[in-house]
């Protein structure tokens, strides 16, 4: 629970940075509450109850959310890719040259994408050899 928390966290930053708008600032701030108190309660369960710590399957936790990382990754590469792709079929975004050949403009990738694609690349390839270690690991 708290993972998706902190997931829709970052969500909520990513959007308010790129618009500006309070209403990602709010939900930003109230997922950053919520996210103190969801600590704050699991705090509270690991002191006061250490045994039920020692009932969580770690290793399976631990696949999950790799998956869940990768299948995310993925997502937002795919995204990127296809936005590009679809803007690079748009008539403002190319020219034709001298030879007949279109030569596409600066505008077709937004900085933002360029960066978020590449950061990206890390992640889905650690998340990914994990999960499908752990995948392979499981079925050999």
């Amino acid at each position: 629970m708290l993972f998706l928390s902190l997931a829709t966290h970052l969500s909520y930053l990513v959007r308010y940075i790129q618009s500006r708008n309070q209403k990602h600032l709010q939900s930003y701030i109230i997922t950053a509450v919520s996210n103190v108190a969801i600590s704050s309660a699991l705090i509270y369960v690991a002191l006061t109850r250490p045994e039920q710590i020692q009932k969580i399957k770690f290793p399976l936790m631990m696949w999950l959310i790799t998956g869940f990382a990768m299948v995310s990754m993925f997502m937002i590469q795919f995204t990127i890719f296809r936005r590009v792709w679809l803007r690079s079929k748009m008539p403002e975004h190319y020219h034709y040259n001298f030879f007949g050949k279109k030569v596409l403009h600066g505008t077709v990738l937004r900085p933002y994408e360029v960066v978020l694609f590449f950061s990206s690349i890390p992640v889905l390839l650690l998340a990914g050899a994990y999960f499908v270690a752990k995948l392979l690991r499981f079925f050999i």
